[in-house]
């Protein structure tokens, strides 16, 4: 990876949601605007704050996608990246810093 663009992962998006009252949210259901995460595989030699193996959260609308190896993947700057999650080692827990 060049500069400052990370190559992520993205995870898998369930194609129906469950509300917190149990109502199924069917994937055609017009919504507010949706982060989606994604894992870090790569990163360029100027990412200062990302690490490969991290969590990131971004923007699906603004993004281009990579296809290796037969795998779907995503190039992003690390300017375009919303947040980051990194599991604490200490007890297990995931801390999300923005």
């Amino acid at each position: 990876m060049l500069h400052d663009r990370l190559l992520v992962e993205p995870e898998i998006d369930a194609s129906e949601r469950h509300s917190t009252a149990g109502l199924v949210i069917p994937a055609t259901a017009v919504g507010p605007k949706r982060l989606a995460w994604a894992k870090v595989v790569a990163k360029g030699e100027h990412v200062r704050q990302v690490d490969v193996g991290d969590r990131v959260l971004y923007d699906p609308e603004e993004r281009a996608e990579v296809d290796l190896a037969g795998r779907d993947y995503v190039l992003l700057r690390e300017r375009d990246v919303h947040g980051v999650a990194e599991s604490d080692e200490t007890d297990g827990a995931t801390g999300l810093y923005l």
